[in-house]
């Protein structure tokens, strides 16, 4: 089945050429089925690309999924067109009456600033207490994780005192966890990030929160929160085979110390074209939890949170 896409979005179009089953929204309405709604809370300041990473990952499933694209309230983006805001994203305040299969909450590029200080982070507090009465299943992305684990958990990012960055081998922590359905028991993820949360401070926290994925060099990677039925993810399956170097490219053209990412380009050298060695893991993570969902969630989207 496809996924459930406005034939104008953008991702319309790269999706369909890439050979990701997409259904326009009359077609879709034809079929007697009930697809899963989830939204995407696209915190990035690149929405396009984002929603195409995301959609690409969620409409590989056979299930035909309604995507809905979210965006905080109040803020207002600099990198994208206010046209394909307007058309596209329907502002938190709008949905926040409805109920939702999954949501996926993104990164954003804002790691220095305490919580506290981002502009939305009242509104973001308000979208996580409501996850846990018209949402099934959460899935939180690198800034978006580490809120939820402050949020939910008290449990702080850390600065680091170099960024992360590059692609890293994670080991499979968790076998038999049916998330991770597939795995071998190494991945390679793409990682990019100037904070960290410590495995210490996961134990520490208890409440039945349990690693999945995780790296001697860059500690924890997946973490399950079953308490509030959530997953996260510090480092970035969802990336194309370029976004590691379009972030480095960005940082050297304006002067930005910047490492070459580690074990991403062949021979370490930023002159070769890098390849992607995660694009099957990634697949499997978003699948896996597609269909955890799918096995989980309510017929009637009126029972989900009770």
């Amino acid at each position: 089945m496809p996924i459930r896409l406005p034939s104008t979005l953008p991702a319309f179009k790269v999706l369909k050429g890439e050979g990701v089953m997409v259904m326009g929204l009359k077609e879709a309405d034809r079929q007697d089925i009930r697809p899963l709604k989830i939204a995407l809370l696209n915190l990035m300041p690149k929405k396009i690309q984002t929603e195409n990473q995301f959609a690409r990952l969620i409409g590989a499933t056979p299930l035909q999924i309604d995507l809905t694209l979210i965006r905080m309230s109040e803020h207002q983006t600099k990198n994208t067109a206010a046209e394909h805001m307007a058309e596209f994203y329907r502002p938190f305040q709008d949905v926040k009456g409805e109920k939702f299969d999954g949501l996926i909450i993104t990164g954003a590029p804002i790691e220095h600033m305490p919580f506290e200080d981002v502009t939305y982070w009242d509104e973001l507090l308000e979208v996580m207490a409501w996850t846990q009465t018209h949402v099934h299943a959460t899935f939180g992305v690198c800034w978006g994780a580490m809120a939820m684990l402050k949020h939910f958990h008290a449990v702080e990012k850390h600065m680091l005192p170099a960024k992360s960055f590059g692609c890293f081998r994670q080991s499979n922590l968790a076998k038999a966890s049916p998330l991770l359905n597939g795995f071998s028991d190494e991945c390679v993820i793409p990682v990019s990030r100037w904070t960290e949360v410590r495995q210490t401070e996961i134990d520490a926290a208890g409440n039945g929160l349990k690693t999945l994925l995780g790296s001697a060099d860059t500690g924890p990677c997946l973490i399950e929160d079953p308490a509030h039925r959530a997953l996260y993810i510090f480092n970035h399956f969802e990336y194309d085979s370029d976004t590691l170097k379009q972030e480095y490219d960005r940082d050297i053209a304006a002067g930005t110390p910047i490492n070459v990412p580690l074990n991403y380009y062949p021979d370490d050298d930023p002159t070769n074209k890098p390849s992607n060695r995660w694009r099957s893991h990634a697949h499997l993570l978003y699948g896996n939890w597609i269909n955890q969902i799918y096995q989980t969630t309510p017929y009637d989207m009126e029972q989900i949170g009770a």
